[in-house]
């Protein structure tokens, strides 16, 4: 099938994919008299007396805001928030149909940091969480910390932490069935998606991550940015210099959110035994998955559906928004991220585990449940479960 030419048959007929179906028939005075005025003032007055009874009222704790300001949307680049509006639809239908979480998408058209802070901190009465999206780095590095500071209910930028939940929940297996420890892990790619990867692999212990970007092997006498900066003095502590090719000699894994045909065979050969590969540049990986068999790759993931172990943030996103909200978490932790791998990873038995399968299907009904259970259990245990005294 030619997804292009499909798509855009398909989106035109659709204008738009999300549209919003009442709860209730208005088909009385008694029902328009309930639903609005004068019955609504009610339930109002509830809230204004006990700010909490939003929640039992209103459909804020099930509802998320995808928001993006177009500046880094899919591989496409800065396109703008109005051709970023397919995407964020297409989000929000995945909230809704894997978590049965009501999704907004809102395409904001400003890549100020002030502004995007002021705006989307001003949404947080309709919101129970901010899901950020395709943001561009170091952007949106500042814009969710900023938000995290000054806001009551979860903000998580996808991009990053729903990354590398997944990367990570598909290597802890990886790990497993190569029995690889304490390995040498290269990271090619230091934006926003490369830098939460290390740093999660990082704050769980799974082994020693050389960090590459277009300048190489990272250094701290090198020109990096905010989010690089935050975390040089973790990585590369053997002191590798030189390029990609220099960080792969001797390394275990390989873990790509770079750039098409980047990575060549003879790099493969040149890593140690039974090497893990996850080349994720989409559509187009660092390696092809039959390159990269060839050159000896015990694992290989991607970020392709039509290859084995796709490795896809639809396997975290609902799951750990639907936990949160279910928790009433004031944000998500490190902790609840930690939950969530482990989760993920535990969805695939000893007796399931082979090179073809180290991470199960986004559509695989377990997923959900599995991940929501262990977020809002870590939510709980975390303390990050709203009190009202901040209200």
């Amino acid at each position: 099938m030619d997804y292009a030419k499909e798509a855009l048959k398909k989106h035109k007929e659709w204008k738009g994919k999300l549209e919003v179906v009442n709860k209730m028939d208005i088909a009385s005075h008694d029902d328009l008299s309930i639903a609005y005025t004068p019955g609504v003032a009610a339930p109002c007055l509830a809230i204004k007396d006990d700010p909490k009874q939003v929640y039992t009222y209103t459909g804020k704790g099930n509802t998320v805001a995808v928001i993006s300001d177009g500046s880094a949307v899919l591989g496409l680049g800065n396109i703008g928030p109005e051709a970023g509006m397919p995407v964020m639809e297409g989000k929000c239908v995945l909230f809704k149909a894997l978590g049965g979480i009501d999704a907004v998408p809102l395409c904001l058209n400003t890549q100020n940091v002030d502004e995007l802070v002021q705006i989307i901190a001003a949404l947080e009465p309709s919101f129970g969480g901010i899901n950020l999206e395709d943001i561009a780095a170091p952007r949106c590095f500042e814009v969710e910390e900023r938000l995290k500071k000054i806001m009551n209910i979860p903000v998580f930028h996808d991009d990053q932490h729903g990354t590398a939940i997944v990367v990570c929940s598909a290597l802890l297996n990886a790990l497993r069935l190569t029995k690889k420890k304490d390995p040498v892990i290269v990271v090619n790619g230091a934006g926003s998606a490369g830098i939460a990867i290390a740093t999660l692999i990082l704050d769980m212990g799974l082994g020693n991550v050389i960090l590459v970007d277009r300048q190489g092997i990272l250094r701290p006498d090198m020109d990096l940015t905010s989010g690089q900066r935050k975390l040089i003095d973790r990585v590369n502590l053997t002191g590798r210099q030189g390029t990609l090719a220099d960080a792969l000699k001797g390394a275990d894994v390989l873990i790509g959110v770079s750039a098409p045909h980047i990575v060549s065979q003879d790099m493969i050969r040149s890593m140690a035994p039974d090497p893990i590969v996850f080349a994720m540049a989409n559509p187009v990986p660092e390696i092809e998955r039959a390159d990269a068999l060839e050159a000896g790759a015990k694992v290989i993931g991607t970020g392709r559906s039509d290859y084995p172990n796709q490795i896809n943030n639809v396997l975290a996103f609902p799951g750990i928004f639907k936990g949160a909200l279910d928790a009433q978490a004031t944000e998500i932790n490190d902790a609840m991220k930690i939950a969530a791998v482990k989760a993920i990873a535990g969805l695939v038995g000893d007796e399931e585990l082979s090179p073809e399968y180290i991470i199960v299907s986004a559509l695989d009904e377990r997923v959900v449940p599995a991940v929501s259970e262990a977020v809002a259990q870590a939510a709980r245990e975390s303390h990050v479960v709203r009190t009202w005294k901040e209200v």
